[in-house]
């Protein structure tokens, strides 16, 4: 849970963000909940969520700075994944 201490926190700022629309940010809560509720391995948990954060940061309602954001989140998962997978 600590290695994602950070990206719960940025997932959160988006979450609380009331100029994201509602879709996006249910998506978001619903990655953070893959992270912190899943009972899957944690390759598969952040696979999870990486694919759940990927699939709305193509939605034209999305302001850049939340997409920016969203792709920063996808990079640190995506880091830690592949040291998991070493």
């Amino acid at each position: 849970m600590e290695k994602y201490e950070e990206i719960i926190k940025m997932m959160d700022a988006l979450i609380n963000d009331r100029t994201i629309p509602r879709n996006i940010r249910g998506a978001i809560d619903e990655a953070k909940n893959v992270l912190i509720n899943s009972k899957d391995e944690e390759v598969v948990k952040i696979s999870s969520a990486i694919n759940i954060l990927d699939e709305i940061t193509n939605d034209p309602n999305m302001p850049l700075y939340a997409r920016t954001r969203i792709w920063n989140i996808v990079s640190r998962l995506e880091e830690i994944r592949t040291k998991l997978e070493k």
